[in-house]
Order: structure tokens, then sequence, then C-alpha cells
């Protein structure tokens, strides 16, 4: 090696978990920057990328930005300024690289919408010399608009690199058996710490469009999927797939979260629980769209005891999860 070689850094393995994002704060501005990135994305919304532009900047972003500014208020973490999927993002990453302690694996976080972006943590990884990268969308069930986004973002920035490393990404483990246990220990934990016995468990999954499973979205047959490995696994209360955050006026997969809501204490089923198994941390969709206004719905239309089971967070068996995800694909 001659004397003026650049100190390039080499031989480790980078680990990176991405998740959907969040806005910086809850004002305004920062809701409508991050409102604005997410629905661009042509992953998101698969409709004419020039009428949508015009419909997004002149109507959408002058509108939503306030709705979606008081729900977030709703469930923002004060003390530690943060959304609380930004914070079980962090402690993900955290309890990761505790629980991993491997000297040549990096292991770090990214959004896909927001801060910290994937192209700034890939180029981190690299510098910090990763040669192999092996990135963890935290997306159980993939979509085209979740996972597959997180690897247009990566190849993009690949695309930028002279020398690329070698990738490795983990595109879904909905019937992975660590996740499955992970969540049935997550309701039997609930179901204890209840005085009533739920009629029926709620699996709600953020919705798609009915169109993109009619192109060949797999979505909606892996969130199925999940449901059936928790009931088999699970069999004292009955389980009911659902889909909620449907957004704009044509038909997302059924049924409908919000609608169900509505629609059980008429069928004497009073007593629920809901759980968000799609969810990787509890977020505006989970803590303000279903602990908030879903439990308004239900007991306004009758329902009595309503009980949202938490999302997996930074609980053990989730790292446990996690890091078995990331065995299989290290290479030492």
């Amino acid at each position: 090696m001659t004397s003026d070689h650049p100190d390039v850094k080499f031989g480790k393995t980078g680990v990176l978990l991405v998740n959907l994002g969040t806005p910086d704060s809850t004002s305004w501005l920062d809701i409508r920057k991050y409102l604005k990135e997410f629905l661009s994305d042509r992953r998101v919304i698969e409709v004419n990328p020039i009428l949508w532009q015009v419909i997004l900047n002149l109507i959408i972003l002058n509108i939503r930005p306030s709705k979606t500014a008081k729900a977030y208020k709703e469930i923002w973490m004060k003390k530690e300024n943060m959304s609380p999927l930004r914070y079980y993002t962090i402690m993900q990453t955290k309890k990761l690289i505790e629980s991993l302690k491997e000297e040549k694996l990096i292991v770090d976080f990214a959004m896909r919408y927001g801060n910290p972006s994937i192209n700034s943590k890939l180029n981190k990884l690299k510098e910090g010399g990763c040669e192999n990268i092996i990135i963890l969308p935290l997306y159980p069930q993939y979509a085209a608009a979740t996972t597959a986004t997180v690897c247009d973002e990566v190849f993009r920035s690949l695309i930028k690199m002279r020398w690329q490393p070698s990738l490795q990404i983990i595109s879904h483990y909905e019937s992975e058996p660590l996740y499955i246990e992970a969540i049935v220990n997550s309701i039997k934990k609930k179901v204890s710490e209840i005085s009533w016995k739920p009629d029926v468990i709620i699996a709600s999954y953020h919705g798609i469009p009915r169109e993109y499973f009619d192109k060949g979205d797999p979505y909606h047959c892996y969130c199925h999927k999940t449901t059936r490995l928790i009931s088999e696994n699970y069999k004292e209360i009955p389980i009911k797939t659902t889909f909620q955050s449907r957004f704009g006026p044509q038909k997302w997969l059924e049924p409908y979260t919000d609608k169900t809501l509505e629609e059980l204490p008429k069928e004497n089923q009073k007593n629920i629980l809901v759980i968000c198994p799609g969810f990787s941390s509890d977020c505006v969709e989970t803590l303000e769209e279903i602990a908030i206004q879903g439990k308004k719905s239900f007991i306004d239309n009758g329902g009595k005891n309503f009980g949202l089971i938490p999302c997996l967070n930074d609980n053990a068996d989730h790292i446990k999860l996690l890091e078995r995800l990331v065995r299989k694909y290290y290479i030492t």
C-alpha cells in the first residue's frame, strides 16, 4: 500500500432498521413537510403523478396538516419531545445493539420519510467500514407501499456509490415463529391485566387500496396469514381481521376497522380488545386512530369495554425477534 493511499475502513456488517417515519415536531410546517414527502411517493399514491401533484399541493397540503397536527399532539411524548414511533425505534436500536454484542456489527436506524434519512445512514454505515448491510424494514407484512418503497430508497442511495456494499433485505416476517409468539404473549399479558372478558379481539392492520391488491400486492394475504397463525396459538378468544387508515374515495381492503367498531355493539359484542400486528411501534395510527377515536366510536355506539393491546415496541420478545432476523442474514 502506498503512503498516499486513502484510509478505508472495512470488514464490518451494518444493520439498518427502517421505520415509516415521523414529523420532527407537531408544528404545521413540520407536519406539512412530512406529509409532502410521504404523499409524493408514487408507491403510496398510484395515480397520474401530474394530476396528483396539483391535488396534493393545492388542496391536501393546505388542509390536512392541521388535522394531522392535532392527532400528533394527542400522542406526542412531551418529556422526550418526540413521537412514540421515533422513541420506540430508537429504543429498539439501542436494545438490539446490546443484544447482538458483535464487534463487527454496526446497528443503526432510519426513517423512510423524514429524519434520519435512509441515504444519510447508509453512507454513515459505509464510511464506518460496512462491506455488508442488512436492511430490516419494520413491517412484518410486505406491501409495495411500505417495504418496496424502502427498497427503492436504498437502491437510489446505492446507485450513487462507487464502492457498493453487499446487501440483504429482510422483506417480510409475517409468519416468523418468534413474531407470532411475541404477539400471542402480548395478548395474554393484556388479558391478564383486565377485569373483564373480551368477546372478540380485533386484529387491525393498515389498509391499502383494493386496486393494489387486485394488481398482485400480497399484503392482504400476509395479514390474514398472521391472524390465522395467532389464532392457532391463542384459541381462548376469537380474532377478527380488519383494515384501518383508509384515505380518499376509492375502495380499500375490507372489512374497515372503523365500521366494524361501530357495528360490533349492535351484534352484542360489547367487550373488545384491539391489536395492531402490522405496526412494530405504537404511533399515531394505533394511539390516536384506535385508542382514542376508535374507542370513542365503539363506546358511542353502545360498546362497554375497550382495550388496546400495545405494539411490540421495545419489549424483550420483540428484541429477541429482531435479533433472530438479523442473525439469519449475518455472515461472520
